[in-house]
This record gives structure tokens, sequence and C-alpha cells, in this order.
């Protein structure tokens, strides 16, 4: 599913970033860790193809992402990606359904209200699509932005520290939600956090291994996948 080969990415006259080598299979919940300022925001950034790695290759179900661009690449990726940043960026000029409706434009499909209910009932959020962002508790915003990013069944979602500043109930809560969500959708989920309570949250597979793969980046990039 994600396939890196001697990635890396330089900032303008930054110091080059070089990322381990991954395989991971469709379905695998990956725990993305490491401290601030090792590279797992750029490392998301190039999963989603929204930065072009300097060297080294990256595919995602076998479609090498730095070959797409402009239309294709906004297309590919709002079909395939589903993010949920930390800041979470619903419109407030927007309805919560009218926040889902803007990711189907995203992927050039037309708006499916039906879609969008069903989505927000698995969410738990049925009732509140006609409410604006600013009428959401911080629970409720954090599941319409997942359902937002699960609306069109990407292969690959990606969660930004989406434990940060909450306590452990609602901590344990939002790691369950992402982890439950992704295998109902057999999608593959990729938590970035440097919270240490977040890889005893993931609980194991059906199957009694680990729930989850590890991919530890340290400063100036040099990680391990266990």
């Amino acid at each position: 599913m994600i396939q890196t080969s001697k990635l890396a990415f330089c900032y303008p006259g930054g110091t080059p970033i070089a990322f381990p080598d991954i395989d991971v299979a469709q379905g695998t919940v990956v725990l993305l860790s490491g401290p601030s300022g090792c590279g797992k925001s750029t490392w998301l950034a190039l999963v989603a193809g929204l930065v072009k790695p300097s060297a080294g290759t990256l595919t995602i179900a076998g479609q090498s992402v730095a070959s797409l661009g402009g239309v294709a690449a906004d297309a590919w990726r709002a079909s395939n990606i589903g993010f949920l940043p930390q800041k979470l960026h619903l419109s407030a000029a927007l309805t919560v359904a009218q926040n889902l409706a803007m990711a189907q434009w995203a992927a050039g499909q037309a708006e499916d209200l039906q879609r969008i209910a069903v989505t927000l009932e698995a969410l738990g959020v049925a009732d509140l699509g006609h409410r604006k962002p600013s009428q959401l508790s911080g629970g409720q915003a954090q599941r319409v932005a997942l359902a937002r990013a699960v609306l069109l069944k990407p292969k690959v979602i990606l969660a930004d520290e989406p434990t940060a500043s909450l306590d452990d109930e609602s901590a344990a809560g939002a790691v369950q939600l992402l982890v439950q969500t992704a295998r109902q959708q057999d999608a593959t989920l990729v938590i970035a956090t440097h919270d240490g309570r977040v890889a005893p949250l993931i609980p194991a597979r059906q199957d009694g291994q680990s729930g989850f793969a590890a991919l530890q980046l340290v400063r100036q990039a040099t990680g391990v996948l266990a």
C-alpha cells in the first residue's frame, strides 16, 4: 500500500531529511512518532502529495505520487487521501453537511447528500448536519472533520496529532474512533504523534498481532520500521 525507498526531502536552504524505507500493507495502522522537528509533518505532506520528494520514491497502491501534478494530483489526493489535521479547518461559513460536500466537489464528484448523511451517522453526529462549526463542541468538531476525511472512502487516512490537548478519556476515544473507522473501511491509517499515550490505546488486530507498525523518526532523519 505505502512503499518508500530512499525517500528524502530538503527545504530551501535546509538540511536534507532522509526517511526510512517502509512497505506496509493495505489496512495497516502506522504509528509515526518522534520529537517535534523530526519530520513527521513533512512525511505526511509527502504521502499526501502536497510536496514532492527531493530524492527517492514513494508509491501508494502502485501510484507514484511524485509523478502526479496539477489537477491530476488534486483529484488523486481528494479520492485517495483522507486528512485529519491537528487544526480541523472546518469552514465557519458553511454547515457541517456543506463542509462535507466540499470534499466531494474537490474530488470532482456531484454532491451526494445521502452519502454525507450515512457518514455522519456512522460517526455518531447524524443530527449535526445543519449546524455551523461554531455550534459544535470540540469532540463533535473532530468527529465531523473525520467524517469529511473518510467520506470518499480513501485508501489512506492521515491523522496529525489527533490527541493533542485532549484529556486521557478524550484521547482514548479519539484513537478508538480513528482505528475503528479505518478498519471498517480497510484503509491504511497513519497517526503522527509525539504523545506517548497513543501506542497503548491502539487495539491488537483480530489475528492477535500488534495493532500497529511503528515508524520512529528522529531529528535529521533516521528511522526504523518496527
